[in-house]
């Protein structure tokens, strides 16, 4: 099972008190997920298809407890065997479907059957409103993707003017969702997993959130040690280099001029660092009579490289 399909299967046991509540979710997932069909003069007919069994199972729910609505859930057998069935569920004209619609917000008031594009501002007064309807729209045309692979979660229509009205719906709440189209579709997303985060919690998908966390905090210690070991990486690199050069100057000093010709201090380093040529300033500075801190060292073999690039210039050979 995806990750989208299991933050669904938590989200369809969110349940309200509040018929305002409920009636905003079933909003959303009917807006999304809802076709409206012309049945002769001022009808109409209502289908709402999912391919999760239980957001079906919620929205018979939510139409049967808060408009005692009676209606059976169809099976649809898919063709294609990489596609799943479809769960449908109609509402008749007869059933009350245009009185529905228009409760809902989805059908503007009066005789013409006319579809509001926008989020009803009744959805608008409250935060939790906003929320309940939200989820409701992430259950009928919502998606996230398995954080392992990507952060990004989205919703789909079909109506501009609507992605419009939900884009900033979840903005209202303190997002940054954008707007894409993709084909025929608006595409309202989120890409930042931090908002995902935040989203996936206002809608009530806990465990899809804490699972999400664990995720990005598996990939983060990744990324940090990753950092680390390529840090350590480099700095060895320009270390054992930084040796390789040393070593070289000294062994074109000691064949051309000699190292006797070198004042005792840095003959004394220069005959340690030929002798242990695996060893850090530091430890080098600690073999010295007396002992002398890494910046010294580093001093006195600055000192020999200066040497050996003025022999260079003065073209002393081996």
């Amino acid at each position: 099972m995806s990750f989208s399909s299991k933050t669904k299967n938590e989200l369809v046991r969110v349940s309200s008190s509040k018929k305002i509540c409920n009636i905003a979710e079933l909003s959303g997932i009917i807006r999304m997920s809802g076709t409206i069909k012309l049945k002769g003069f001022q009808k109409l007919n209502l289908e709402v298809a999912t391919e999760n069994a239980a957001i079906a199972r919620k929205v018979f729910k939510l139409l049967k407890s808060n408009f005692n609505i009676h209606t059976q859930i169809m099976v649809k057998k898919n063709r294609n065997l990489k596609k799943n069935n479809s769960y449908i569920l109609s509402i008749t004209s007869e059933m009350g479907a245009s009185t529905l619609l228009k409760d809902l917000g989805i059908l503007n008031e009066g005789n013409n059957l006319i579809i509001n594009n926008e989020i009803p501002n009744s959805i608008m007064e409250t935060n939790e409103l906003k929320k309940s309807y939200i989820r409701g729209a992430f259950l009928g045309g919502g998606s996230v993707s398995d954080p392992e692979k990507a952060y990004h979660l989205e919703f789909v229509t079909n109506k501009e003017q609507y992605s419009i009205s939900l884009s900033e719906l979840i903005n209202s709440l303190g997002f940054n969702s954008k707007i894409v189209i993709r084909k025929s579709n608006y595409v309202i997303y989120l890409k930042e997993s931090e908002q995902i985060s935040d989203l996936l919690n206002i809608m009530g998908a806990h465990k899809a959130l804490l699972d999400l966390e664990n995720v990005r905090i598996v990939k983060q210690m990744r990324n940090d040690v990753n950092r680390i070991v390529n840090c350590e990486t480099a700095n060895l690199s320009k270390t054992v280099n930084a040796a390789i050069r040393q070593i070289h100057n000294i062994e074109y000093i000691k064949s051309t001029v000699g190292l006797e010709s070198l004042p005792k201090s840095l003959k004394e380093i220069a005959s340690i660092r030929l002798q242990y040529q695996d060893f850090s300033l530091k430890e080098l500075g600690e073999l010295l009579d007396p002992p002398i801190g890494k910046s010294g060292v580093n001093h006195r073999l600055r000192k020999l490289e200066k040497i050996a690039e003025d022999l260079k210039g003065k073209g002393r050979g081996i």
